[in-house]
């Protein structure tokens, strides 16, 4: 019996780790970009100009998506943190959306993060696979 049980064990681990490297990889992405509008807005201006975002509102976003960052990447508040990271995403390609770039470079990035938020959360945390049980 407990042949059978090693390779789960090894499978589990496996999968945590690589829930962690996804989680890592959009905490790094939404810490890039939230430091980038929160100190450096002068890099960012036209896009912020072609989704009708004002220059003023670039501090506030930055402050924002640090702290979404931050909730995803302490464990107890992690689902807190996808759920804000997931709606920040989305609103982000809605702003893409709405200025007719659909299927833009941006769109495509906001909407791999937010499927490696999720993915990360599913592959490391057993009780979102409990949640949403994809495979029985």
């Amino acid at each position: 019996m407990k042949l059978h049980q090693m390779p789960k064990a090894v499978t589990l681990h496996r999968a945590r780790w690589a829930g962690r490297i996804m989680s890592g990889f959009v905490v790094i992405a939404l810490v890039a970009d939230g430091t980038i509008q929160l100190f450096s807005p002068a890099q960012i201006a036209n896009m912020l100009q072609e989704t009708g975002f004002a220059m003023d509102t670039a501090h506030v976003v930055g402050a924002i998506i640090l702290a979404c960052a931050l909730l995803y990447a302490i464990p107890a508040t992690a689902v807190l943190g996808a759920i804000l990271v997931t709606g920040f995403l989305g609103g982000a390609i809605c702003a893409h959306v709405r200025i007719g770039e659909l299927g833009s470079p941006p769109e495509i990035i906001s909407l791999l993060l937010g499927v490696m938020t999720w993915g990360g959360l599913y592959l490391q945390a057993p009780r979102i696979r409990t949640m949403l049980p994809l495979v029985h």
